[in-house]
């Protein structure tokens, strides 16, 4: 792995030139660096981080990679990661018009990462170094305590889905400057609504209280205002304070909960496994917003090496070449699923949307088909449109906002479905829809999700963890909640309980040939590196 050579870096600084008149913004600095595959093969279970720290996984992913590439070689363009100076990788084989087309996508994503809001929690880090931080101090942890570390890494990692991203990202978006008390919030988002349950009618009358006490300009005296609240509801201070108490406890993740009150972890001798957990966590939480954002961001980046790459006087002699090579990267999948594809497609989609005026309010009254197919405004508000997605959109916000029966229709997509040909002892594929809520339905199916998992404070003790997951239609994985919760009982040092729910196929009939589905709550205890299960 070595720098790229001054040639190529001049064609990077070019390419930057032209990003940025086009409207892209990303920092100055940047590292390019020459790979081999071997060295991709190596990086790549490091998430390209070269200096993450050593875990044994990583070498048997390493030797996986290597006898994958025997089977099946491959050359990847490029990898980049999100950093400061950002890095990012080119294998040594690509001609000079390709690596043009290459920075400018890799331009795209570096664009993305340092302007979209998922990663404002990461602008201002020097990952690498933290990570060369982490890796040093995890080495002497290792020399220290041997087989215990990587227990101790094994069982933290195990977790580190549940590592809190949106309640870490919350408080960077409240402002610190609230014009309304923590009390007052409750009342009215809260309270009125969830607990009292309101009518609108209810609601915007006690909302019209609250602001003409306000009319003098000045505060509203709170002591004043929950008086007469209190006379009107006597459990209002009650309700306050049970919220309060669950949101000093709740608005954290498992593995903080595990790290702040582990009574295994307060031990002296113990305390070394709090760093190690610390380490898994801030690092999964840096990636979090790249699970979150794949398709968005691969749309991005493959949104501007398409539009600055061709009207680069450069792509001359090349244009052949280059259709080959980006349609391999931006043709749709009829089966599975291309990011690169799906996120593309989605921007230039809102690009005409917005340039035609339908994502006004106004088009979106209008229910004749006629009327909407030829509505056009010619706002040519596209470019800020896109722009405005680059800033605020995931791919969830994405999908679910913009994919309808017109973008499938245009795009010909439908959700594919497998059935076994006993006759030619087979699976064969087929069109199982087109129908623009169940494409939309399977793209978030895909999405990553991992599950909502919180304790339950007031059931847990030093002896004692008690977990409730919150099922939202799929179950856990069963054959990973043993492995989980035997790590989780080493960490808490006692008995760990499980709260969730399981989906059970049970007949009603005979005659039935589909099962039924049944839902039931499951408890599952970890004691003595023993699991129980008991159905409620």
């Amino acid at each position: 792995m070595e720098l790229i050579d001054q040639h190529t870096k001049k064609i990077m600084e070019e390419c930057k030139v032209r990003a940025r008149d086009a409207g892209l913004t990303f920092d100055d600095e940047t590292l390019e660096y020459i790979v081999t595959n071997k060295d991709l093969i190596e990086l790549s279970p490091k998430v390209m981080i070269p200096t993450l720290y050593d875990y044994w996984v990583n070498d048997v992913e390493v030797l996986k990679g290597h006898g994958k590439y025997k089977l099946y070689p491959s050359n990847p363009y490029e990898t980049v990661i999100n950093s400061r100076p950002a890095i990012s990788y080119y294998n040594d084989n690509n001609p000079d018009w390709m690596n043009i087309m290459i920075f400018y996508h890799v331009l795209g994503h570096i664009d993305f990462f340092q302007n979209n809001v998922m990663f404002e929690k990461t602008w201002n880090d020097d990952f690498v170094g933290q990570a060369l931080a982490d890796k040093r101090h995890i080495a002497s942890l290792r020399s220290e305590h041997g087989r215990w570390l990587d227990y101790a890494l094994e069982f933290s990692r195990s977790i580190d889905n549940l590592v809190g991203y949106y309640n870490d990202l919350t408080p960077h978006f409240t402002p610190v400057d609230r014009d309304i008390s923590p009390q007052f919030a409750y009342y009215f988002d809260e309270f009125l609504q969830k607990v009292e349950k309101l009518s609108s009618h209810e609601l915007f009358s006690e909302v019209e209280r609250y602001n003409n006490s306000r009319d003098d300009g000045n505060d509203v005296d709170e002591s004043l205002f929950f008086s007469s609240v209190k006379a009107k509801y006597p459990e209002f201070i009650a309700h306050y304070e049970k919220y309060l108490t669950e949101e000093r406890n709740g608005n954290v993740s498992i593995v903080e909960f595990i790290r702040d009150n582990s009574p295994f972890l307060r031990q002296d001798k113990n305390g070394w496994i709090k760093t190690v957990m610390e380490t898994v966590r801030t690092t999964g939480l840096y990636f979090e917003p790249q699970i979150r954002t794949k398709i968005i961001n691969e749309g991005w980046a493959s949104y501007w090496h398409d539009k600055l790459f061709c009207l680069d006087d450069r792509i001359k002699g090349h244009e052949v070449a280059y259709a080959k090579i980006n349609a391999g990267v931006t043709s749709v999948d009829r089966i599975g699923l291309n990011p690169y594809a799906i996120g593309l497609r989605l921007i230039h989609y809102v690009e005409e949307l917005a340039d035609r005026g339908k994502l006004d309010f106004q088009f979106q009254k209008i229910a004749d088909s006629e009327m909407r197919h030829d509505y056009d405004k010619a706002t040519g508000d596209g470019n800020d449109a896109i722009f405005e997605l680059r800033r605020k959109f995931s791919d969830f916000t994405l999908i679910n906002s913009f994919v309808d029966q017109s973008f499938v229709d245009e795009h010909d997509l439908f959700v594919s479905g497998r059935r076994f040909d006993p006759q030619r002892n087979k699976y064969i594929y087929y069109i199982k829809s087109r129908n623009g809520e169940d494409y939309k339905q399977m793209l978030i199916d895909s999405l990553y999700h991992p599950p909502k998992i919180e304790v339950e404070v007031n059931l847990t003790d030093d002896t004692n963890l008690y977990l409730t997951h919150q099922f939202e239609g799929k179950q856990l994985y069963r054959d990973y909640i043993a492995g989980t919760l035997l790590g989780i009982e080493y960490m808490w040092g006692g008995q760990v309980r499980l709260e969730t729910t399981e989906i059970v196929e049970k007949k009603s009939g005979s005659d039935d040939k589909k099962p039924k589905k049944e839902y039931r709550k499951v408890l599952y205890t970890m004691k003595n590196r023993k699991i129980f299960k008991k159905y409620l």
